[in-house]
């Protein structure tokens, strides 16, 4: 015997998915009780019993209707989220990444030829340990730059100046300082993270070019963000806002995080023959393919970017209802925001970053809020955006965060 009901069904159509409205499922549910019935029932009163019965019908079916809808959607790597993300991600053989740490610059000085190790520790003012990401020897001046990572993972803030002491010490190294805030690490990778690596991973099996270059190196663990650029002529050229000088026929990328062998490895891998590199590190990659040792060694050049403190100053309208840590609040809400901790996208290298960027969190934090205006920059905060250069990264912390009730 064959079934029918008046209740519409899905559509699936060239434009995905359709349900009916809650008024046409009810609608279809009444006739189908009535007819049922024999055809006598009272469809207008849906205070009666078989009213309060269709309406029940009405609202589980509504439910599963937006949960066939939502599963329907999460086919789309532009929505998918969560379970249905990772199994997108899988078909490129990419893992949603994990939670990483706030990385900063640190100047270690000390006796030249001492050399700080992978892992080597410093801490900060509020108590934080940084490991060193990558081995560095002391050079005759007396003192080299060297990345740390927070063990702690997440946004966690290091202000410029922070790194306060050597955690664990080591003849001959005397100080560690970092003249520039970190660049905030990240929670577990967000679905608009996810998303934008997925897309830029389609290249990943390619060699000879920069999205390839890109995303291997993104794939490298512990890195926070990339930016690649080539210059193809003959002569040399300026990119960016900070007129950043690219060498005839090379290549340039921006790394932040990571082991700087592991960067200098994935970058030697997808580059082209022959091409010259760009940047402050130079690390040496072995040729192990098909080699017996001593394997061959080629050096390999990328940038370490500048870190940049980008300032915020953010007016709000006075009001007595506003929450008593109204200034953490805003503080966090921007810090995770840049980090892009809030769903949204990180700031980046090279990247412009605008103020409208850090309304809507800004906003949500509590009703009573209303932003007079919101002005950002690097130096002092001036205008509605800032344009990074390539071989500068964005990094900010609570201290560069100001709040004025006016």
């Amino acid at each position: 015997m064959t079934t029918q009901t008046n209740v519409p069904a899905l559509n699936f159509g060239p434009g995905g998915v359709t349900a009916p409205t809650e008024a046409e499922i009810l609608s279809g549910v009444l006739t189908d009780m009535n007819a049922a019935f024999g055809g006598q029932l009272n469809t207008v009163n849906l205070a009666s019993p078989q009213g309060q019965l269709a309406s029940s019908l009405t609202a589980i079916i509504g439910d599963k209707n937006s949960t066939m809808m939502r599963y329907v959607s999460q086919v789309d790597p532009l929505y998918a989220q969560g379970r249905m993300q990772d199994a997108i991600g899988r078909i490129y053989f990419l893992d949603r990444k994990p939670a990483q740490p706030t990385v900063v610059t640190v100047t270690c000085t000390g006796l030249a030829g001492v050399t700080i190790p992978l892992g080597a520790l410093v801490s900060d003012s509020a108590g934080n340990v940084y490991a060193c990401a990558g081995a560095g020897t002391i050079p005759p001046g007396g003192s080299i730059d060297l990345q740390f990572a927070n063990q702690q993972t997440g946004p966690i803030p290091c202000a410029a100046g922070a790194i306060a002491s050597i955690y664990q010490a080591i003849a001959g190294w005397d100080s560690a300082y970092n003249a520039s805030d970190g660049a905030l690490g990240n929670d577990v990778e967000s679905a608009a993270e996810f998303e934008f690596r997925r897309q830029n991973s389609v290249a990943l099996n390619a060699i000879g070019t920069l999205p390839s270059i890109y995303a291997n190196v993104f794939a490298v663990p512990g890195v926070l963000d990339v930016y690649c650029a080539e210059n193809t002529s003959n002569a040399p050229i300026t990119q960016g806002a900070t007129q950043y000088p690219l060498a005839p026929h090379s290549i340039y990328v921006a790394v932040v995080g990571g082991d700087p062998q592991e960067v200098a490895r994935a970058i030697w891998l997808k580059k082209s023959v022959g091409a010259d590199y760009n940047g402050n590190t130079t690390v040496a990659v072995q040729d192990t393919s098909g080699y017996e040792p001593p394997y061959p060694a080629y050096n390999v050049t990328f940038n370490i970017p500048q870190s940049v403190a980008i300032q915020f100053y953010i007016e709000l309208a006075n009001s007595p209802v506003l929450p008593s840590n109204i200034l953490q609040s805003i503080q966090q809400a921007v810090i995770n925001g840049f980090a892009g901790s809030d769903g949204g996208a990180r700031a980046r290298i090279g990247s412009t970053i605008y103020a409208s960027r850090f309304y809507s969190a800004i906003m949500a934090i509590d009703p009573s809020v209303e932003i007079v205006s919101m002005q950002l920059g690097i130096g002092a905060a001036t205008a509605s955006r800032v344009q990074l250069g390539i071989d500068q990264s964005p990094t900010v912390s609570a201290a560069d965060i100001q709040v004025a009730l006016v």
